[in-house]
């Protein structure tokens, strides 16, 4: 396999002892990996904690259950989940096989997973990168293809047939490693309609990429644009919405959307808005795409995901960067949540006095939706506590090299006592 290395921009770093030789880096262009010795851990400065500024923490621990509360949901499934190549896969994995039964694992590494042999290859590793634990011989990686203009039926029914449950749709040019992805939709409708005629997923990052459009407004437009004309195209076609991050997204797949039409949502945007992000200072670890919103955006998710109905489901967008990379000029987007999601999911719907609803979004309605086995409690389960803990500042990432998770050196309300 390859080593996925990201990007690079012409942007000069303000800090030159991060990078050695001057190399600038973000996730625009291709850039070529560097020696390991660039980026050593000698190279790297101490952990810097993000301060606050004048923005308060939306988590409100004194809300929601007492304090020893415990609840036992089934084992959570993620469906939508980074684990990167490499070595840095094994990193991944020791904190995705705690937290998850399944993992939908994203196909855009560098070179992309275009192919059956590719994705294949990619789920071997995956396999051959598992922690030496008891959870690793129960968790499951899930596959998709990444769609391209030039994906052809014959590609699709032959994944299918390997059993890859669908492709993942990038607008080229939307997010990480997406510059291979569809330029034009239409030119997809052959492996589209190979993909509706075998019961096939079409996971969706749902964004324009027009660089006239408003960052914030890309959402939106490509419901429009893009969703609404697919779904009449393809009338039995399933599709998943991921990490939907507006209130217009969450109106379309509950009030107009047909129900297999259905949606995922991230954690940290049921956490976060943008002013978290912005407020008091820049802070890059909040950094995603789709961008968080504004304060409407997120309570519009918050209620859609404890409300209870089965078009919405737990997508993590778990998506890990070197430190190095998101503190910097140009930094990559992606929020690391892998280490705690379930705790944060919690968190979010316990604020929301909604833990009566917190299984089902995390164990029941995306395996519906993928025509999954559902998992009950007594087949496996995860047991949390309200029992506050301290998030580690980092943690290793491949060789020599660090990421930051979502809270590092905050208090997260609950933990895992038992999965």
């Amino acid at each position: 396999m390859v080593t996925p290395w990201y990007f690079r921009c012409s942007i000069r770093a303000p800090q030159p002892h991060l990078l050695r030789n001057s190399v600038r880096r973000c996730c625009i262009q291709r850039k070529h990996h560097p020696s390991s010795q660039a980026l050593s851990l000698r190279q790297q400065p101490p952990h810097r904690t993000m301060v606050s500024g004048t923005t308060p923490s939306i988590i409100q621990p004194d809300k929601g259950a007492p304090l020893g509360t415990r609840i036992t949901i089934p084992m959570p499934d993620d469906f939508h989940h980074h684990g990167r190549d490499g070595a840095k896969t094994a990193a991944v994995l020791e904190h995705a096989t705690k937290q998850f039964h399944r993992c939908l694992f994203m196909p855009n590494l560098v070179p992309p997973l275009t192919t059956t042999e590719k994705a294949l290859e990619y789920k071997a590793h995956i396999q051959k990168s598992m922690p030496s634990n008891s959870d690793s011989e129960k968790f499951e990686p899930v596959m998709v293809l990444y769609l391209t203009d030039h994906t052809t039926a014959e590609e699709i029914y032959k994944a299918q047939e390997a059993g890859i449950v669908g492709v993942k749709y990038y607008p080229a040019g939307a997010t990480t490693n997406s510059q291979f992805g569809v330029s034009d939709i239409q030119k997809c409708y052959p492996a589209l309609q190979a993909l509706q005629d075998r019961d096939m997923m079409l996971c969706i990052h749902s964004e324009v990429t027009d660089p006239k459009i408003d960052i914030f407004d890309r959402e939106p437009l490509f419901i429009e644009e893009i969703i609404k004309p697919l779904v009449n195209a393809f009338p039995t076609l399933k599709m998943t919405m991921e990490h939907i991050s507006t209130k217009q997204a969450v109106d379309y797949v509950m009030n107009e959307a047909p129900d297999r039409v259905k949606a995922s949502i991230t954690c940290h945007h049921l956490l976060y808005n943008r002013n978290h992000m912005l407020v008091g200072g820049i802070r890059p670890h909040l950094y995603c795409l789709p961008i968080l919103k504004a304060e409407i955006h997120r309570k519009a998710l918050l209620d859609a995901a404890t409300s209870g109905s089965p078009k919405f489901f737990l997508g993590t967008d778990s998506a890990p960067h070197m430190t190095i990379l998101k503190e910097a000029a140009c930094g990559c987007a992606g929020v690391y949540t892998a280490h705690a999601a379930v705790e944060l999911y919690t968190t979010a719907f316990d604020m929301a006095n909604a833990l009566d609803k917190l299984g089902d979004f995390c164990s029941k309605f995306g395996a519906q939706h993928y025509g999954m086995p559902v998992l009950t409690a007594s087949d496996r389960s995860m047991t949390l506590e309200k029992r506050p803990w301290k998030v580690p500042d980092s943690y290793a990432f491949g060789s020599g090299t660090t990421l930051t998770p979502l809270m590092a050196g905050e208090e997260i309300p609950w933990a895992v006592v038992e999965s």
